[in-house]
């Protein structure tokens, strides 16, 4: 078990969406956190206090959670220093990043002379089945986006708490290393081998009660030329009945890919059901999330009401406005 409360460690992250781990633990789990830590040149901050690890430690803080999300998932050689520093205090050190806390040789051995617990949140613990593509009870809602850290897991938070508010059966199901750090538990599933990763989130997604909902965290982007294979192991291992399509109004490319452009939600929906009606002919698109972040309030209601009158689907921001008209769209199904 990892040890709460934390500090988050944000590193010298060069942009606000560099820390979006650190971030989706602030907006999704508060109660677990204590503070930020930030090196100098760090460009992010998720808007909590500032504190040294010392002041951290004192006020509680028992786990360094490494809060940045870079291209290729590596640990900084700059970041060394302040986390075999943390485990010296007596914090342990928790990771989704592909390279692994374990695999850096001071970081073993502090936290062989400190009794600190390295917690690598990314490394599957199960061995998953391959995939047979067989039917099971329940339901399933999955979020596809136009490009990568779009919404997609913000979007199945949110569509879950509103359901268990209703009252209603509702499971969401992580996929990625935030949501694993949010709820405890899930698949990592870009560190499953490929021929599994279908597999994977079947078994993440079981037979279920036939009103109940999981809500499946999403990743990458069929569009995404880095990251489109997991896309499609979630497509097809989670045989959707609901597909959330999301997207960011303000990107002027594809998320580390300057050379491509974004698709049009219209693009995205005509590819994503053919797939999709491989595993389930009855898969529809039931609304779209869209990620108003960097919009003010007027702007991003506009913008929700053009995209809901081009479509002809629901669309909200689930995180700024609440995620009861595509909980709606489910109920109606």
């Amino acid at each position: 078990m990892i040890r709460t409360p934390y500090l988050l460690f944000l590193g010298d992250a060069p942009d606000q969406l560099a820390a979006k781990v650190a971030q989706g633990i602030a907006d999704w789990n508060p109660e677990n956190v204590v503070g930020q830590f930030r090196m100098p040149g760090c460009q992010a901050d998720v808007g909590v206090a500032d504190m040294t690890l010392q002041d951290a430690y004192n006020k509680g803080a028992r786990t360094l959670v490494v809060g940045v999300a870079n291209r290729g998932g590596m640990i900084s050689e700059a970041w060394l220093a302040v986390l075999a520093e943390a485990m010296e205090i007596g914090f342990d050190l928790a990771s989704g990043l592909h390279s692994l806390l374990r695999d850096e040789d001071v970081l073993k051995a502090t936290s062989a002379r400190s009794g600190a617990t390295l917690h690598d949140v990314r490394v599957p613990s199960v061995a998953y089945p391959i995939a047979d593509g067989k039917k099971r009870s329940g339901k399933r809602c999955l979020a596809i986006g136009t490009d990568c850290s779009v919404g997609k897991m913000y979007t199945g938070l949110a569509m879950n708490a509103e359901m268990e508010k209703r009252g209603l059966k509702s499971t969401f199901r992580p996929t990625g290393q935030t949501g694993i750090l949010i709820t405890g538990k899930g698949v990592p599933l870009d560190a499953v081998v490929a021929d599994f990763m279908a597999g994977a989130v079947e078994w993440l997604t079981p037979d279920n009660d036939a009103d109940h909902w999981d809500h499946i965290e999403g990743q990458g982007s069929l569009f995404h030329v880095s990251f489109s294979g997991v896309t499609m192991a979630l497509i097809h291992g989670g045989q959707p009945d609901a597909i959330i399509l999301a997207h960011e109004p303000t990107r002027t490319h594809m998320r580390g890919l300057p050379d491509y452009d974004l698709p049009s939600l219209e693009a995205l929906r005509d590819m994503v059901l053919p797939i999709a009606r491989i595993a389930n002919p009855n898969v529809l698109v039931a609304g779209i999330s869209v990620n108003t972040k960097a919009l003010g309030d007027d702007e991003a209601a506009t913008h929700c009401k053009e995209i809901e009158a081009q479509m002809s689907l629901p669309t909200v921001d689930p995180f700024r406005h609440g995620a009861g008209r595509l909980v709606d769209a489910l109920q109606a199904i």
